[in-house]
C-alpha cells in the first residue's frame, strides 16, 4: 500500500524560506511580494537542486514567532531582576569551602590609659598701628622713645629712609602698636643675704670730680668695704658720674650722738606730676619749662623735692638734680638744646631727707618715699638752617 500523497502543490518563500501555496503571491511571514519573482523550469529544477544541500529548516507561523519573542524576553526580564536584587551581577560565584572553627583561647584586656586633649594656647592678636600726625621738631627718634618702639620699626613701616629726614609737619605716619611685655615671673624667697640687702635703707650718690671711694665713705661715715661691696665693685675705683647706693644701715655710731636714734617718719607716697603732659612737645617760641607736680602736704623741716632732669638725646647725657620745697620748678635756660634736633628729656620727682652733711657743708639727702612716674617731653631750640633754594 503506497502512502498517500498530497496533490497539492506548494511554493517556498525566498527570503524567509515560509512554505507557502503554488497560487500565494505574498509571503505570511515576512511580506515579500512573489508574482514577480516567478523563475523558469530550468531555475525550478537548479533551485531545487541547490535546495537539496540546505540545513533543515524549522518554519514557525507569525503567532508562534511572536510568543517565542515575548518568552525570551520574560526570561531575560527575570534574570536581570534576581542578578540586581541578589548583587551577584558581574561576580565570580566561589563554592563555599569549609571553614574550621577556632578554639576560644582566653585574651588579655589591655589596661585604658589616659589620653590627654591638647588644648591649644590662645594666640595674640596683633593690633593696628597708631596713627601720629608729625608736629614742629619732631624726630623719629623722639616719636620712637614716646611711643616706647623703635626707629627702626618707624622706618620700614612707613618707607622712609634710614636717616628719617622725610618727616614733615602735618604728615601721618604709623607707629606700631608697643609689643606688650610678659610678666616678670614669680619670685622665689630670698636668701638671708639678700634680704638683709633689700632691707637696709640706701642713698643714692652721683660721683662728682675729685670724688673717691675714700671721701665718699667719709662723708657717710660708711666704710669702704661695705659700700664696694653693697655696689659690686672690682676696685675701689670709682668713675665720674656713675651712681652708687650708701649702705646707711652700716654707718658707724657718731661717738658724739646718743646712742637712741630717734624713729623716722613713715614714708611719703610717690609724688603725682601735672605738667607738662607725657609726651608734650616744646618749640622755638617756649624760652622755659615749668615742671609741676602735686603736693604731698607740710614738709617737716630738713626735707624737700628731688627733681631729676635728663638729656636723653644729647651723646653726653646732661642731667640736673635740683631740690626744692615748692611745687613747680623751673627749667634753667641753659639747659635748653642749642641746635635744631628735638631733644627727648626725661624727668621725675622723689621726696627726699636731710641726713647730714658733708665736708663742704652740703646737705646729705636720702630718699624720704617712693619716686613719682616719669614723663618725657621734646624741645627744640634751635631753628633749623634754611637750605637756599637753586
Amino acid at each position: 500500500m503506497s502512502p498517500e500523497t498530497d496533490s497539492k502543490k506548494t511554493k517556498i518563500c525566498p527570503t524567509c524560506g515560509t512554505r507557502l501555496s503554488e497560487n500565494a503571491t505574498r509571503c505570511l511571514v515576512c511580506g515579500t511580494e512573489l508574482t514577480a519573482k516567478a523563475a523558469a523550469p530550468a531555475k525550478k529544477a537548479e533551485k531545487a537542486t541547490l535546495q537539496a544541500g540546505r540545513m533543515p529548516e524549522i518554519t514557525l507561523s507569525l503567532p508562534a514567532a511572536l510568543g517565542a519573542l515575548v518568552v525570551i524576553l520574560l526570561i531575560g526580564a527575570t534574570v536581570v531582576y534576581f542578578a540586581l536584587r541578589t548583587g551577584i551581577t558581574g561576580a565570580t560565584i566561589v563554592d563555599p569551602t569549609a571553614t574550621p572553627t577556632a578554639t576560644n583561647t582566653a585574651t588579655v584586656t589591655p589596661t585604658a590609659t589616659e589620653v590627654f586633649t591638647f588644648t591649644p594656647s590662645p594666640t595674640l592678636t596683633p593690633l593696628p598701628p597708631i596713627e601720629y600726625t608729625v608736629r614742629e621738631g619732631d624726630t623719629c627718634g623722639g616719636i620712637a622713645f614716646i611711643f616706647g618702639v623703635s626707629t627702626t620699626s618707624i622706618i620700614v613701616l612707613n618707607n622712609l629712609d634710614a636717616n628719617c629726614t622725610m618727616l614733615r609737619i602735618g604728615q601721618v605716619i604709623k607707629v606700631p602698636y608697643p609689643t606688650p611685655t610678659p610678666p616678670p615671673p614669680p619670685t622665689s624667697t630670698l636668701e638671708p643675704a639678700e634680704q638683709t640687702k633689700v632691707a637696709c635703707p640706701t642713698a643714692s650718690y652721683t660721683v662728682q670730680a675729685n670724688d673717691t671711694l675714700s671721701s665718699i665713705a667719709a662723708n657717710y661715715n660708711v666704710s669702704m668695704a661695705d659700700i664696694r661691696a653693697f655696689n659690686n665693685l672690682p676696685t675701689d675705683n670709682v668713675l665720674l658720674g656713675q651712681t652708687i647706693l650708701i649702705p646707711l644701715c652700716n654707718r658707724a655710731p657718731d661717738p658724739n650722738q646718743p646712742t637712741s636714734t630717734p624713729t623716722p617718719p613713715p614714708p611719703y607716697p610717690a609724688p603725682n606730676l601735672l605738667l607738662p603732659i607725657d609726651g608734650a612737645a616744646f618749640t622755638l617760641a617756649h624760652d622755659i619749662v615749668t615742671l609741676q607736680w602735686a603736693s604731698l602736704g607740710v614738709l617737716r623741716d630738713g626735707e624737700a623735692y628731688q627733681i631729676i632732669i635728663e638729656d636723653v638725646t644729647a651723646d653726653q647725657g646732661r642731667r640736673i638734680v635740683e631740690y626744692v620745697t615748692d611745687t613747680s620748678f623751673v627749667i634753667p635756660t641753659d639747659f635748653r638744646p642749642n641746635d635744631s634736633v628735638a631733644h627727648v628729656m626725661r624727668w621725675w620727682v622723689i621726696p627726699v631727707r636731710q641726713t647730714g652733711s658733708d665736708e663742704q657743708g652740703n646737705p646729705i639727702w636720702t630718699p624720704a618715699g617712693a619716686a613719682s612716674e616719669k614723663r618725657v617731653f621734646t624741645w627744640i631750640g634751635v631753628a633749623a638752617p634754611s637750605t637756599p633754594a637753586p
